[in-house]
């Protein structure tokens, strides 16, 4: 896998860049059973109003049903294909069981077509693509689609390149380093899949242009300054001015960039041993 780049024909293909994908599955019909059709909200309630800004006009495309839970266990599945998925920036597999089931699984890198893979509560081949509880699988070993509650299927690390690691496992609870350099502590019981998540470098694209940034729904964003007082709070001002604040702000004038977020009495906050690096 590696970055692909064209000869500049015109402005837009000139710093344009996309993923080779030779190695994948040629584009086929999606399995009936296993798609949707994407709900295209545009950032808007069912009021209409706008809660997410900057969304819209997105290229129509099928949901693929991905299996984040993997419940069959001790049935191997081999795999048919490995093919490209509109909606995530990982790779997807679809993998066939004897019984004729199929389903669509994260592509861990290094997955190859025609290679097995299993899910087992008790003991399977420490593998790339079988899936484990973490009391199962070996200190040190890269593990993806992470469980945060035993039987909920993967909540975690499941974007394209991402890998959690399994620091230890003491007593009822498994320590495993986030992408974040978060460390933190998740039920021994909980499932993970042994493996680093495919397309590592996506995070290397260059879109290039406008036109490819409007196609994944994404529209454009005005700058605060640019605008009016009544518009915005950095607004207003002759000429090219700064925000004039001692902060930034929202349009509604909350603070904005490295403001905490999260709840300081979240539940889970006792389970984290160490903060992700800023």
């Amino acid at each position: 896998m590696a970055i692909k780049s064209y000869k500049p024909t015109t402005p837009g293909r000139r710093h344009a860049s996309v993923v080779d994908t030779s190695h994948l599955t040629k584009p086929s019909r999606v399995p009936r059973s296993l798609r949707s059709t994407a709900p295209t909200t545009s950032g808007r309630n069912g009021q209409g109003k706008i809660t997410v800004r900057h969304r819209g006009g997105q290229q129509k495309r099928f949901l693929r049903s991905i299996d984040f839970i993997l419940d069959r266990f001790d049935v191997p599945a081999v795999v048919q294909t490995i093919e490209y998925d509109p909606n995530r920036s990982a790779h997807i597999a679809l993998v066939k069981y004897p019984d004729g089931e199929r389903r669509y699984i994260l592509a861990p890198t290094d997955l190859q077509i025609g290679s097995q893979v299993v899910s087992s509560r008790e003991r399977a081949e420490i593998r790339v693509g079988n899936r484990l509880p973490l009391e199962k699988i070996p200190p040190g070993i890269s593990i993806h689609n992470i469980e945060l509650w035993p039987g909920k299927g993967g909540e975690i690390v499941r974007s394209a390149g991402s890998s959690a690691t399994l620091m230890a496992v003491e007593g009822a609870y498994a320590q495993i380093k986030l992408p974040s350099g978060e460390i933190r502590q998740v039920s021994r019981q909980c499932m993970a899949t042994i493996g680093q998540v495919s397309n590592i470098d996506h995070s290397n694209i260059r879109l290039g242009k406008a036109g490819r940034k409007r196609l994944m729904g994404i529209r454009p964003t005005v700058r605060g300054k640019a605008m009016n007082p009544v518009d915005h709070p950095h607004g207003g001002g002759e000429g090219h001015n700064p925000i004039g604040l001692k902060h930034p702000k929202t349009p509604w004038g909350k603070p904005a960039l490295g403001v905490k977020t999260r709840r300081a009495n979240k539940h889970s906050a006792a389970l984290i041993l160490q903060r992700r690096k800023k």
